[in-house]
């Protein structure tokens, strides 16, 4: 499986549209290769470099096969992100460049969680029922 963005390359510096300095929107994704016997995808979108430890920007899981999220859309269920926000909350570093990590999960099941969950309710939610991941990397830094 593949993730790709129109908007940035992989390990490429994300726009300031994707960002707290701009339109704090998400970015497209495509998708592609999707394991034969997916019924969802789940997705977290991580800053390792976060001065407090990683930081979560966003989470969306029951999110029906598709091969593309289109900028701006809520494809899913959404749980809390570390800004207390059930949304995307885009790239913003307190200094220095930091890794933007997209991680996509194809799950043979839908989920049983409801909104507003923590990436460690999803992480042990999806165990056993990962059939395939794929990670873009985005960076960003601020002026």
């Amino acid at each position: 499986m593949k993730i790709s963005s129109l908007d940035f390359e992989h390990e490429g510096y994300i726009p300031e549209k994707f960002t707290c300095d701009g339109e704090d929107i998400s970015p497209s994704l495509i998708i592609e290769d999707i394991p034969e016997g997916a019924k969802r995808l789940a997705l977290i979108v991580e800053d390792p470099d976060a001065p407090a430890g990683v930081w979560i920007h966003w989470i969306v899981f029951n999110i029906h096969i598709t091969d593309v999220i289109e900028e701006g859309e809520i494809p899913g269920t959404q749980g809390f992100n570390d800004f207390r926000k059930l949304e995307y909350g885009g790239p913003c570093p307190p200094s220095g460049t930091h890794r933007y990590f997209f991680k996509l999960y194809a799950l043979d099941t839908k989920l049983d969680l409801e909104e507003g969950c923590r990436k460690k309710d999803l992480v042990k939610a999806m165990e056993g029922h990962i059939l395939a991941e794929a990670e873009l990397i985005g960076l960003y830094q601020r002026e």
